[in-house]
C-alpha cells in the first residue's frame, strides 16, 4: 500500500469512526453552495453556439468534430441538470415549487434532444429550461 494510499485509509475509517454526535445535518450531500445551475447552463450555451457553427459551415471535417463536441456538453448539461436535480431538490422544495419534476424531466429530455439535433431552438430551448430552473433555485436560496 502505497503512503497516499495509507493516508487515505487512515482518514475514511476516522470520518468512519465518527459517533453520532458528530454527524451534520446537511440539506445536500454537501453543505449547501457547491450546486448551481450555472454549470448546466454553461454547457448549454456551447452547444446552442457549436449548433450556429455548425449551420453556418459547409466544411464536412468541421461539422463533424462540431457534433462529437455538442454530444458531449449536452451530455454534461444533462449530468449536470441530474445531480441537481437529485442532490440539491428536496421534497419541501416539490411542495412549494410543485412544477419542479415535470420542469426537470423536460429539461434533461431537451439535452438529450440537443444532442441529436443541430436545431439551434432545440439548443435555446434547453437554455430556457435552464432558466427556469435557475429562477426556481434561486427561490430556494433566499
Amino acid at each position: 500500500m502505497s503512503l497516499l494510499s495509507t493516508r487515505t485509509a487512515s482518514r475514511l475509517l476516522s470520518v468512519a469512526d465518527l459517533d453520532d454526535a458528530a454527524t451534520a445535518d446537511a440539506h445536500c450531500d454537501l453543505m449547501c453552495g457547491v450546486y448551481n445551475p450555472a454549470q448546466a447552463r454553461i454547457e448549454a450555451e456551447s452547444v446552442l453556439e457549436i449548433m450556429k457553427k455548425y449551420n453556418a459551415s459547409d466544411d464536412d471535417y468541421f461539422r463533424t468534430r462540431c457534433i462529437i463536441i455538442k454530444e458531449e456538453r449536452a451530455q454534461l448539461a444533462k449530468e449536470h441538470l441530474w445531480v441537481l436535480w437529485t442532490d440539491y431538490f428536496k421534497p419541501p422544495h416539490v411542495e412549494q415549487f410543485p412544477q419542479l419534476h415535470d420542469l426537470f424531466w423536460r429539461a434533461t429530455k431537451a439535452a438529450g434532444d440537443a444532442k441529436k439535433s443541430n436545431e439551434e431552438a432545440d439548443g435555446q430551448k434547453l437554455l430556457d429550461l435552464i432558466d427556469e430552473i435557475a429562477g426556481i433555485f434561486a427561490e430556494t436560496k433566499k
